[in-house]
This record gives structure tokens, C-alpha cells and sequence, in this order.
């Protein structure tokens, strides 16, 4: 219930949305506005919502979420690619488990894939400032793939561009095919979180008929059917 409310909340940020509009939308997706009250005060608890004078907004364990599903939303790898790669290289060694842990999610959400221990990479064609760049432990470099077709092949070693393109068509399918609306929130909130695990790689180096930009446009289309309920 409580991911439910969070995820109406995270689709109206920066908006604060009031309790009633938090239990009118509880309402639509068929939850009990007892119910609703109890996950908005976890929900404030545990971080994921705060609550200011206008009514609720995210709490800073979402606000790191909300900015990756955005940057999915909207850096859809169309930046000029011109056959380089971005490439960190892990030179320290001995780190507590917790901090390589932390390396690996702030390159991972960076978008870079691990071709072997302690070498990332990825195309350089996002237009986003690299959060990882400058980081202590890392050596950042570009270099020039060989070639277009090495360069597909190195795309299809480091992602599973195939089982990503899979899992979106059906999640896409789902949405279009679900009329109750918890299982609309439901199926949006996993498409959004599948979305922000998309490399974002340029068309050059893609899988025919690669579903991303059409992913987005029933994400978006679902937003607009909420924005449109007279909920919040």
C-alpha cells in the first residue's frame, strides 16, 4: 500500500499533494482511506514521503529514485556519438564491502556496464555529467571502438539488450491490456523502474525494432491519464 501512495506522490513531484487528494487517489486504486492515513505516517517514518504545509512530497530516500526515472524518462541516448566510449577503470583495491558496493550503484545508475572486474564502460553519448567522474578511486578515460560492428558486439557482451527489450514489450503489453487501476499503478510503477535500466545506448549500436522510445510513450500516456483524474 505504501509503494502505491509513494508512487502517486513521485508522479506529481515537485507538486506537494495534499492528504485528501492522497486518499481520493487511494480510492481510485481501490484502497481503504484508513488505510491510506497509516502508509502516509510510514511512509513519512521511514523517509520515503515528508510532509510540508501544501501536503506531501518525496522524502529524500525517493528524491535519488525520481531523478534516475526522470533521466530515463528524458535522456533517451540521442546525443551525438562519434565512436568513443566512456571508460572507468577501478585502480584502488582494499575498500571496505559497503564502499564497493556504493562504486558499483554510482555506475551502474552512471549507466556504465562492467566488461571485467574493475573496468566500466559505456558509450559516449549521453549528454548527462557523469556522476561518477572525478571519483578517487576511478581512472576516466575515452577511447575509439575499432569499429561500428566491434562496438555492436561489445553492446550485446555488456547488456542483455535482448531480455531487456523482452521484459519491456510485456510490461507495455500488460499496461495496455489492464483495466483495473491498482494493476495500472502496479504494471506503470515496474515499467518506470525497467525504463531506468535502460543503457541508453545510440541507435547505431541497438537491436532492431529496440522498443525504448515506445516504452516511453505509454509511460507517458499512462502520466497523462492520472494528471487527468480529478485526484490531486
Amino acid at each position: 500500500m505504501r509503494s502505491a501512495i509513494v508512487s502517486v506522490v513521485l508522479g506529481a513531484h515537485p507538486s506537494p499533494v495534499s492528504a485528501a487528494g492522497l486518499v481520493r487517489a487511494g480510492a481510485h486504486v481501490g484502497l481503504p482511506a484508513s488505510g491510506v492515513r497509516v502508509a502516509l505516517s510510514r511512509g513519512v517514518a521511514t523517509g520515503d514521503l515528508a510532509r510540508l504545509e501544501g501536503g506531501y512530497v518525496l522524502g529524500p530516500r525517493q528524491l535519488h529514485r525520481h531523478a534516475r526515472q526522470r533521466a530515463a524518462l528524458t535522456d533517451v541516448g540521442d546525443g551525438p556519438w562519434d565512436g568513443t566510449w566512456e571508460t572507468a577503470v577501478v585502480v584502488t583495491s582494499g575498500r571496505p564491502t559497503a564502499e564497493r558496493a556504493a562504486l558499483r550503484a554510482l555506475l551502474q545508475d552512471d549507466r556504465l556496464a562492467e566488461l571485467r572486474e574493475g573496468v566500466w564502460l559505456r558509450p559516449a553519448n549521453l549528454t548527462r555529467a557523469p556522476a561518477h567522474a572525478g571519483h578517487p578511486d576511478l581512472l576516466c578515460v575515452r577511447a575509439l571502438a575499432a569499429a561500428e560492428e566491434d562496438g555492436r558486439m561489445l553492446a550485446a557482451r555488456l547488456w542483455d539488450l535482448d531480455g531487456w527489450a523482452d521484459v519491456g514489450r510485456r510490461l507495455g503489453d500488460w499496461l495496455a491490456q489492464a483495466r483495473d487501476p491498482m494493476d495500472r499503478l502496479t504494471i506503470a510503477a515496474g515499467l518506470v523502474r525497467h525504463l531506468a535500466e535502460d543503457p541508453l545506448l545510440p541507435a547505431a549500436l541497438l537491436p532492431d525494432d529496440w522498443p525504448g522510445r515506445e516504452l516511453r510513450v505509454v509511460y507517458d500516456a499512462y502520466q497523462d491519464e492520472l494528471r487527468a483524474l480529478p485526484l490531486l
